[in-house]
């Protein structure tokens, strides 16, 4: 017979939109069901990520209707005693200071943390970094999307740099592939996207500040942002405000990105702090250069000049300048997507990706002795 597969048990905080829900779904699409049995569960509500995990065919659970009902605690306790996972593997902040420590109370030897940024939370607040570096300390191992969120680890909250692994995010690049021609684009008026949640961390209300430059700038350019959260009224508000109601589209949740993806002409990301933003690499393996900011992890992908551009942090003036050269240079703009397509292809894999984690699964249960306990 052959042997029965480990069982991995995914939490995360919500499957409402975010880079995390997205890094989670890639993993699992590629993950290897002949030798685990993944199984996700989310803190609280159900958000819009539901449908296209249970499409993967793993069992999926939601542990609270709702986020400040805190049924997700024995909830999540009699789930991990009635399966018996070998694995938990934790996304995101409420997953590891509640899930974590539920697990290692419950005798799950091997917890693993998925670190997506050096989010601010963990600086400007004492009880979120304390309660966070805690809770990191009950890992059996970390993955960190970045070698900047590695070195935080290690360095400010002192973890062992043995138990902390750089994994990058990684995309489905056949799944990506250029879905529309540049002559097409060409056709049509220029198109900038932002594509995120609506959150202080993405800094939207500066993606506007550069939209209303380049529109005094040009008469033809428009603008598309695909993404909720709770900025969505502070948003359209400022919008409006600058003349631009007629010239970006809010596009909400966008179930399939590749549609945004294959309209557009310049990806513009103007976050305050990042780790290995899926938008990024999604983008890349579409095609679609990209004008960023120059932050830790962002640097750690891209070169400016040879595969996108980056601009210092807020410099909205610098933005401009950059979307404005890559519509203006149709060369430009190609040379910069065929660089990207290849680094994505070479380094930023989904499947690359999932084998890394994969493998620290096993060297993490040979650690505690568990391939032995393989159940059916």
């Amino acid at each position: 017979m052959p042997p029965a597969k480990y069982r991995v048990l995914h939490v995360i905080d919500s499957f409402d939109l975010g880079g995390a829900q997205t890094a989670l779904l890639n993993l699992l699409r590629y993950a290897d069901r002949e030798r685990f049995e993944p199984e996700v569960a989310c803190m609280h509500g159900r958000g819009v990520f539901w449908e296209q995990f249970a499409a993967l065919g793993v069992p999926v659970h939601s542990l609270s209707p709702a986020k400040w009902l805190p049924l997700y605690v024995w909830r999540l306790a009699r789930l991990l005693t009635a399966r018996r996972f070998d694995i938990v593997h934790c996304h995101l902040f409420g997953a590891n200071w509640i899930a974590k420590p539920v697990a290692a109370l419950l005798g799950v030897r091997v917890r693993i943390n998925h670190d997506q940024c050096n989010d601010r939370l963990r600086h400007d607040s004492r009880w979120a970094r304390w309660l966070d570096t805690a809770t990191n300390h009950l890992s059996t191992h970390v993955c960190a999307v970045s070698k900047s969120t590695r070195d935080f680890l290690t360095e400010r909250e002192a973890l062992p740099a043995g138990r902390v692994s750089v994994i990058y995010n990684g995309v489905d690049a056949e799944r990506y592939t250029p879905a529309k021609a540049d002559a097409d684009k060409a056709a049509s008026a220029p198109l900038v996207a932002g594509v995120g949640r609506l959150h202080p961390q993405k800094d939207f209300a500066l993606f506007l500040d550069v939209a209303a430059e380049l529109a005094r700038r040009s008469a033809d350019v428009r603008f598309v942002i695909a993404g909720t959260g709770p900025e969505e009224a502070s948003l359209k508000a400022k919008a409006a405000a600058l003349g631009l109601a007629g010239r970006v589209r809010f596009a909400g949740h966008v179930a399939d990105p590749r549609t945004i993806y294959a309209a557009t002409d310049v990806l513009l990301l103007t976050s305050r702090y990042e780790g290995t933003p899926l938008t990024v690499l999604e983008a890349m393996a579409s095609g679609v250069p990209v004008v960023a900011p120059k932050l830790d992890g962002l640097e750690e992908i891209l070169v400016d000049g040879a595969d996108c551009f980056l601009v210092p942090p807020g410099a909205s003036g610098e933005f401009a300048d950059r979307v404005a050269d890559l519509l203006a240079s149709p060369e430009l703009r190609a040379r910069f997507a065929a660089a990207a397509r290849a680094k994505v292809a070479a380094s930023f894999s989904a499947e690359t990706m999932a084998a890394q984690v994969e493998r620290i699964y096993i060297s993490a249960l040979e650690e505690a002795g568990e391939p032995g306990r393989r159940r059916q």
